[in-house]
């Protein structure tokens, strides 16, 4: 008796993913639960383990495919087996080995109203449509962000507000020089680019700046480093006070937490922080679920559990979405100052950036060598006013100068 393999449901808005790596190949014994096979998504890397104990006797995907929800990509036969007992699917003639179920056969039920129409707007509601016909806009000319890649309001107006342009021809890949290389761009960097151009193209993003002294965070992190080590098995650094200080900012100005859906904003009343993290695959943003109830060193071990799954590709589809604010810091790699791009549907994100020491004029006339670091708060000014994203960040300013205020909710 064999078991399919099957491609799970891999997460909101994901439909389809691309086979990274076989861990076992055919004729492998695997045990039940064991990873098998890697699968990239638009958000992170799954491991997809064995539903049985017996051997992998059909590999029906190879590696870099790309598959939907639901995709058949292997077999296992109950049993024992070696590298003989199974043929892989790429030596099997085309008689002899079963085909791969096409994304095309999985049962309408499971699959998305848009992606059975082809048709951002063939799913989507009323008001939608109404706005598409007004706008004179067609389904091929919007780029849906909506739950299942159904079209929202706001993919309409953005439609409407992209010039026309006449079809362009097809690219042709240039020849390459000698000391060239051509490499296929991976899943997760077409998403990150994807959104980035999502974020400039949709939101009036702007960016204000301003500088925070770090020093009484700093003295206070060299106070109680090593006890705090020694207590809570994680380092104290820099980004719980951070969290802590927007959590302070964003409850002051509500605009910076909330999203815009159509015609409406959403409000939040929780503070999911995402945490940007570098991986060699590329950027990730975990979100620090419900921040706001954290101590300092729940919100540090958090996110160093991020950060050691994230490099290790483990990080769970959950896990990455639903942030309400984010967080990027681009000082760990030297950036002095930069300007974050928003993480859509987010409407506000905080870039820290490298702690330099710079001569400061202090209230008193002197000046002295002081800590100092550059804060840039992006924001999208269709729903934040100029005002408002200097407020917090100004609060968040206040916040890491002053940490007592963090403490008394200040």
């Amino acid at each position: 008796m064999s078991v399919d393999i099957v491609v799970p449901t891999l997460g909101e808005s994901v439909t389809e993913a691309t086979v990274a790596r076989w861990l076992k190949h055919a004729g492998d014994t695997v045990a039940a639960d064991e990873p098998i096979v890697e699968l990239e998504t638009d958000k992170v890397t799954v491991e997809i383990p064995a539903p049985q104990a017996g051997v992998l006797t059909d590999v029906l995907v190879e590696e870099d495919g790309t598959v939907a929800v639901g995709t058949v990509l292997g077999r296992i036969s109950e049993g024992e087996g070696s590298a003989a007992a199974a043929k892989p699917a790429a030596a099997a003639s085309k008689e002899e080995a079963p085909a791969p179920a096409p994304a095309a056969e999985k049962p309408a039920a499971e699959k998305p109203a848009a992606a059975l129409a082809g048709d951002p707007l063939a799913s989507a509601g009323p008001a939608v449509k109404k706005a598409a016909a007004e706008a004179g806009v067609s389904g091929d000319q919007i780029q849906p962000t909506g739950r299942d890649g159904r079209a929202t309001k706001a993919d309409v107006q953005a439609a409407a507000a992209r010039p026309s342009t006449p079809p362009a021809a097809p690219a042709v890949p240039r020849d390459l020089a000698p000391s060239e290389e051509r490499v296929r761009m991976s899943r997760l960097r077409k998403r990150i680019a994807e959104r980035l151009k999502e974020a400039q193209n949709t939101a009036a993003m702007l960016t204000t700046f301003n500088e925070v002294d770090m020093t009484e965070v700093m003295a206070i992190r060299n106070e109680f480093k090593d006890s705090f080590e020694k207590r809570h098995g994680v380092k104290l650094g820099f980004m719980s006070f951070f969290v802590k200080a927007a959590i302070a900012a964003l409850r002051e100005v509500p605009a910076v937490n909330a999203e815009i859906d159509g015609d409406d904003i959403i409000y939040k009343n929780h503070y999911d922080i995402g945490v940007a993290v570098g991986t060699e695959q590329g950027l990730v943003v975990p979100v620090v679920r419900n921040a706001e109830t954290m101590t300092f060193a729940e919100v540090e071990q958090t996110i160093g559990d991020f950060g050691r799954r994230a490099r290790d590709g483990k990080l769970k589809l959950d896990e990455l979405s639903g942030g309400t604010f984010t967080i990027s810091n681009g000082g760990v790699y030297g950036s002095l100052m930069s300007t974050p791009i928003l993480n859509p549907p987010q409407s506000g994100i905080l870039g820290m950036h490298k702690i330099q020491q710079r001569p400061m004029v202090m209230p008193d006339g002197s000046i002295q060598a002081r800590p100092m670091m550059y804060l840039a708060l992006s924001y999208d000014h269709r729903i934040i006013d100029g005002s408002e994203a200097v407020t917090a960040l100004v609060r968040i300013k206040e916040g890491i100068e002053d940490p007592r205020r963090l403490l008394f909710d200040m």
